[in-house]
C-alpha cells in the first residue's frame, strides 16, 4: 500500500486480469481507504478493478454495480476520461449479458472523452462486440486502429487482450497463421506481465485454433491447461473452455462424451448468468442430441437458441440455429420414411432446406451450408425431382477445392453424387477416393486408439457409396477393394506412445491399486463410493493423457470439425488441398461367374504398426497368400448381406439376402449356449436349448455358408465378418465343424499378419499366467505351462507389470483370468491379474506384441464395434499391435469349463499343429465329453492369421 495512487491503480487493474480472487480482497481495502481519504480517482479505479474481477469470478450484477460506482466516483472527481474507461468495461458486461445494442451505446458514450490509448481501448472494446455479432470486417477495422496506438503507448495490459481477441477474428476468416501469431505474442506478453488468468485465456484460444485445424492432441493439451487454471481461479472463462471441448469431442466423433460436455456447458453458462454464451451452448447440446438421434431434444434446444440469438440481434447465429432445428425435423420424418410426392419429407420441404442453405451461405456458415445442400438434395431425390438434387450437389461440390478439410470431404461426396447422377461413374469413384484419402490422412495424425476408431464415423457414408457402386458392377475385386476401404482401418495404425511413458505407467499402477481396494472393500461389505470416484478420476486422467499424444506421419492433412458442426463462428483450415486422385479401376460389366485372378509376385504386406493407414490389399495378393485356404468377406449395404469368396485362384461375388433374418438368428445363439452350460438347469432345459441351438445354427449356415459351398469345398477358411456376425461362434455352424477357421477384422489385416510371420525370428519364449478369483485358472495355467516346460506365473507373481514384461516379444502367451468389457470405454477393458486390471492402455505399452495369444477369459474375443466395422477391445488391440493369432471367446464362458479345451489346444500346438487347426480339433474332442464342455468350447474363435509355434 506504499505505492502512489496512480501506480496502485495500475497494479489493481493488472491484478484483476491475473488473479481476480486475490484482487478482490486488496481492492476492497483500497476502496475503503480511498473513501475515507476522499481520493475519488483511486476509489473509481478500485471499483473498476472490482468490477473486472466480479466479471470473472462472481456475477454480472456485482460487476455492473462496481462499474457504475466507478463511473459515479469518476464523475464526482471531474475525470471524464476515468469515467469513460469504466464505461468501456460496462460495455463488455452488457455484451456478455447479450444486450448488444446497449453495449455499443456504452462505447459510443465513452468515445468523446477518450484520446490516444484510451480511444484505442474503446475501439478494441467495440471490436469485441462486432466479433460476437459475427461482423469480422468491422472488428478488424477497429483492431487496425487500436493495435498500433496501444503498442506505441506501451499499454501491454490491453495489448495482450486485443491480440488474443484479434486472433479469434483471424480464425473466423480462416487466417490461421495470423491467428497463431497473435496468440503467441499475447502469450509472451501475459508471461512477461505475470497475468495468470489472461495466459489461460490465450491457452484456451490456442486450443480452439488447434481444434479447428484438426490437431486434436495439441488442442487437448491447451484446453486441459486452460481448464485447470480456470477451475483453480473459478472464473467464467470455464464456460467457453467447456464449449470448445464439446466442439473438439464432436469433431473427433466422441458423441456420448460430447453430449455430457454440452450439458455441463449449458449448466455452467446458466449458473454464471452468461447470456451471450448460453444460446451457443444450447446449440451445441442440440447438435449432440441430433447425433444420438434424440431429435425432439435437438429441435427443442435449437429453437430455444434461435429465439435467444434473435433477442441478442445475432442474425447470423439465428440462421445456423434454424438449420440445426430443420435438420433434426428432416431426420425425424426420414426415420419413419414419411416422404411424399409433393416434395415434402414429413414436416420439411425441399424448398425449406434450399432456402436454409442459401441463408447459411449469406451469413457465413460454409460447412453447414454444404450439409444443408446435401439434405436438400436427398429430399429432392426422395420426391422424384432429380434436377433440383443435381443443382444442390453442384453448388455443394464447388467447395471441394477450398476451406476446411471436413467441409471438403462432404463437398467431394457431393461431387461424387453429382457425377454419378450424370452417368460419370469413373469420376464418381475418383471423388469418393479423394474424400476417403482426406479423412485417412487426418486420422493418421491422431495418437489415441479411441480417437482413431471414432473418427471413422464421418467416412462411413462416403465409403458405402463406393461400395454400392462396386456391388452394382458385380466385379469381386472391386467389391473387395471398396469393402476394405471402409473396414477396421484404425487397426492398421499402431497407437502413438512414447517408449517409456512414466506418467502413464504410474497412473495405470494407481488404477490397479484402486480397483484392488474396491474389490477388497466389497468383499468386506464396506462402502466403496470414494474409491469408485477415484477410479473414475484415474480412468479419465489416463484417457485424456493418451489422447494428448500426437502421431505425425511424414505427409498428413489435418481435418477440421465435421460439417454437422457449425463451429460457433469459428471456421477452419489452411492445409494444402490435395488434387483429385487419378482413377485406377476400370469400369467393369456385371460378372456373375467366378473371376480368374492373374498371377504375379507378392510384395511385402502392409504393416499394422505403420504410421499411416495402408491401402486395401489387392485381391491378387490375397489369393496368392491364401494358398489352400479360402477367404469369405461379408459385406452389408442397405441391410442386405453379400459375400466375396476367394479360393483356388478365383473370386466370386454372392448376394446372400436380407440382414434382418441373420441378425435375429445370431441373437439366439448366446442364449442357447448359456442354457446348455448350466448344470443346474431344470429338467428338459438342456435338451430344449440344444434343439434351439441346432435349429438356429443350421439356419445361419444355410444363410451364410451353404450358398458358398461350391467355392469353399473343404478348404480351411479365413472369414471377415461384418456387423451382427462379428461375435458369431463359427465352429457351431455345420459347414465349419472340425474345419480350421481364422476370423479377421479385414482382409488387409489378415494379409499383413500372414506376411509378417515370414519374417518372425528370434524369441521363442512361452508365457503362461493366471489371475486371481477364477476357479480352475491356476490348475489350467500350471497344466499349460507343463506342456511347454515353462514356469507358470501365478499368485503374486502374476502382477500386471510382471506379466506385461514377459508378454513383450513372446512367441506364445496364455492368460487365464477374469475378463471385463468396460461399459463406456472399451480401452479400459481388462484382464484381472494379481494386483488389479491389465487394460488395453497397458497393452499399448508393449514394444513387440506376442506372436500367438490365448485368452481363457470371458468376452476377450468380443469386439466393441463402431461405425465402419472399427473394432475396439482386448483382441483388437493385440491385432493392432502386431499379434498374428489370438484364441479367445466371443461369448461369456463358464470359468471352470475351459481347462479341458485349453490343455487339448496346447498339446496340439506343441505337436506342431497350426493354431486354427489345433482349436478346431480341440473343440471336436471336447464336444464329445458333455454338453457343458461343448457349450464353453464353442465360444472360442481363432482371430487374425493362422500360425504355428516357432521351434
Amino acid at each position: 500500500m506504499s505505492q502512489s495512487p496512480p501506480d496502485l491503480a495500475t497494479e489493481l487493474l493488472r491484478l484483476a486480469e491475473a488473479d481476480p480472487a486475490r484482487l478482490t480482497e486488496l481492492a476492497t481495502e483500497v476502496a475503503r481507504r480511498a473513501r475515507t481519504g476522499g481520493d475519488l480517482e483511486l476509489g473509481s479505479s478500485a471499483h473498476r478493478a472490482l468490477g473486472i474481477a466480479a466479471l470473472h469470478v462472481t456475477d454480472l450484477r456485482t460487476a455492473e454495480r462496481h462499474l457504475r460506482d466507478a463511473i459515479r466516483l469518476a464523475v464526482r472527481a471531474d475525470s471524464p476520461e476515468l469515467a469513460a474507461e469504466a464505461r468501456l468495461r460496462l460495455a463488455f458486461v452488457r455484451c456478455v449479458q447479450g444486450r448488444m445494442e446497449q453495449a455499443i451505446s456504452e462505447v459510443e458514450l465513452a468515445l468523446p472523452d477518450l484520446h490516444g490509448a484510451g480511444r484505442a481501448r474503446a475501439e478494441a472494446q467495440r471490436a469485441v462486440i462486432f466479433n460476437h455479432l459475427r461482423r469480422p470486417e468491422d472488428a478488424l477495422a477497429s483492431y487496425r486502429l487500436a493495435v498500433p496506438v496501444l503498442s506505441r503507448a506501451g499499454d501491454h495490459l490491453w495489448l495482450q487482450r486485443v491480440l488474443s481477441n484479434r486472433g479469434i477474428v483471424h480464425g473466423y476468416r480462416h487466417e490461421f497463421a495470423a491467428a497463431e501469431s497473435d496468440f503467441q505474442e499475447a502469450e509472451r506478453l501475459c508471461r512477461r506481465l505475470d497475468l495468470g488468468l489472461s495466459l489461460a485465456v490465450v491457452w484456451q484460444n490456442l486450443g480452439w485454433l488447434n481444434a479447428l485445424r484438426g490437431e486434436v492432441p495439441a488442442a487437448l493439451r491447451y484446453l486441459d491447461q486452460a481448464e485447470e487454471r480456470f477451475r483453480t481461479l473459478d472464473t467464467h472463462q470455464l464456460c467457453w473452455t467447456l464449449a470448445d471441448r464439446t466442439e473438439l469431442l464432436l469433431s473427433a466423433g466422441l458423441i456420448a462424451e460430447a453430449r455430457e460436455a454440452a450439458e455441463e456447458t449449458v449448466q455452467e453458462f446458466e449458473r454464471r448468468g452468461r447470456k451471450v454464451g448460453l444460446p451457443e451452448a444450447r446449440l451445441l447440446l442440440a447438435r449432440t442430441a441430433y447425433l444420438v438421434r434424440d431429435h425432439e431434444e435437438a429441435v427443442r434446444e435449437a429453437r430455444r437458441a434461435a429465439l435467444a440469438f434473435g433477442r441478442q440481434h445475432r442474425r447470423e447465429w439465428v440462421a445456423v440455429a434454424r438449420f440445426v432445428a430443420l435438420r433434426s425435423l428432416a431426420a425425424m420424418s426420414a426415420d419413419d420414411r414419411a416422404s411424399s410426392t409433393d416434395g415434402r419429407d414429413g414436416r420439411v420441404s425441399v424448398r425449406q432446406m434450399e432456402e436454409c442453405a442459401a441463408e447459411l451461405a449469406e451469413t457465413g456458415w460454409p460447412a453447414s451450408e454444404v450439409e444443408a445442400r446435401m439434405i436438400a438434395a436427398r429430399l429432392a431425390v426422395d420426391a422424384g425431382r432429380p434436377a433440383r438434387a443435381e443443382r444442390q450437389w453442384e453448388i455443394a461440390a464447388r467447395r471441394r477445392h477450398r476451406g476446411p478439410a471436413g467441409e471438403r470431404i462432404h463437398a467431394w461426396h457431393a461431387a461424387a453424387l453429382l457425377r454419378l447422377a450424370r452417368g460419370n461413374v469413373r469420376g464418381a469413384r475418383s471423388a469418393i477416393r479423394t474424400a476417403l484419402r482426406l479423412h485417412d490422412e487426418h486420422r493418421a495424425t491422431l495418437g489415441a486408439t479411441d480417437l482413431r476408431a471414432h473418427a471413422s464415423e464421418s467416412r462411413v457414408e462416403v465409403a458405402e457409396l463406393g461400395l454400392r457402386l462396386a456391388l452394382r458392377d458385380g466385379v469381386p475385386a472391386d467389391v473387395l477393394t471398396w469393402a476394405e476401404r471402409g473396414r477396421a482401418r484404425h487397426l492398421l495404425m499402431r497407437p502413438a506412445r512414447p517408449a517409456h511413458d512414466r506418467h502413464l505407467a504410474e497412473a495405470l499402477a494407481q488404477l490397479r491399486l484402486t480397483v484392488a481396494r474396491i474389490d477388497e472393500s466389497r468383499t468386506a461389505g464396506e462402502d466403496t463410493g470414494a474409491l469408485v470416484e477415484r477410479q473414475i478420476t484415474l480412468e479419465r486422467e489416463i484417457r485424456d493423457h493418451c489422447r494428448r499424444q500426437a502421431k505425425t506421419p511424414t505427409e498428413s492433412v489435418p481435418i477440421a470439425p465435421a460439417p454437422s458442426a457449425p463451429a460457433p463462428a469459428r471456421p477452419v483450415s489452411t492445409e494444402p488441398i490435395p488434387t483429385e486422385l487419378t482413377p485406377t479401376e476400370p469400369i467393369s460389366a456385371e460378372s456373375a461367374p467366378p473371376t480368374p485372378i492373374p498371377a504375379g509376385p507378392v510384395p511385402s504386406g502392409p504393416s499394422p504398426t505403420g504410421s499411416s493407414p495402408t491401402g486395401p490389399v489387392p485381391l491378387r495378393q490375397v489369393a496368392e497368400a491364401l494358398g489352400e485356404q479360402a477367404l469369405v468377406e461379408f459385406v452389408q449395404v442397405d441391410d442386405v448381406l453379400h459375400a466375396i469368396t476367394v479360393a483356388g485362384g478365383r473370386s466370386r461375388l454372392h448376394a446372400l439376402g436380407p440382414l434382418a433374418a441373420v441378425r435375429t438368428l445370431v441373437d439366439r445363439v448366446p442364449f442357447a449356449l448359456r442354457r446348455l452350460a448350466r448344470r443346474t438347469s431344470v429338467p428338459g432345459s438342456q435338451a430344449a436349448a440344444l434343439n434351439l441351438l441346432r435349429d438356429t445354427v443350421a439356419k445361419l449356415d444355410a444363410l451364410l455358408l451353404r450358398p458358398l459351398a461350391a467355392e469353399l469345398r473343404d478348404r480351411p477358411l479365413v472369414l471377415v465378418p461384418s456387423g451382427p456376425i462379428q461375435a458369431l461362434p463359427w465352429s457351431l455352424l455345420p459347414s465349419c465343424a472340425g474345419r480350421a477357421i481364422c476370423v479377421s477384422p479385414s482382409a488387409t489385416l489378415w494379409y499383413a499378419g500372414s506376411q509378417a510371420g515370414h519374417a518372425r525370428t528370434g524369441d521363442a519364449r512361452v508365457v503362461v499366467a493366471a489371475g486371481p478369483g477364477l476357479p480352475g485358472a491356476r490348475s489350467e495355467a500350471e497344466g499349460v505351462a507343463s506342456i511347454h516346460a515353462v514356469p507358470a506365473l501365478v499368485d503374486d507373481a502374476a502382477g500386471a507389470e510382471a506379466v506385461l514384461t514377459d508378454l513383450d516379444g513372446a512367441a506364445l502367451a496364455h492368460v487365464a483370468a477374469h475378463g471385463r468389457i468396460h461399459p463406456s470405454n472399451p480401452l479400459f477393458s481388462s484382464l484381472r491379474l494379481a494386483d488389479g486390471p491389465l487394460t488395453v492402455y497397458d497393452l499399448e505399452r508393449l514394444r513387440r506384441a506376442p506372436e500367438i495369444v490365448v485368452l481363457a477369459a470371458c468376452d476377450t474375443g468380443r469386439f466393441v464395434v463402431r461405425p465402419g466395422d472399427e473394432l475396439l477391445g482386448l483382441s483388437a488391440t493385440f491385432l493392432a499391435l502386431g499379434t498374428r493369432t489370438i484364441v479367445a471367446p466371443v461369448l461369456s464362458i463358464l470359468d471352470t469349463e475351459s481347462t479341458t479345451l485349453m490343455i487339448a489346444l496346447h498339446k496340439l500346438l506343441a505337436a506342431g499343429h497350426s493354431t486354427a487347426s489345433a482349436l478346431a480339433q480341440a473343440q471336436q474332442q471336447v464336444a464329445r465329453d458333455n454338453l457343458e464342455a461343448y457349450a464353453v468350447a464353442a465360444g472360442f474363435v481363432c482371430l487374425g492369421a493362422d500360425s504355428t509355434m516357432p521351434t
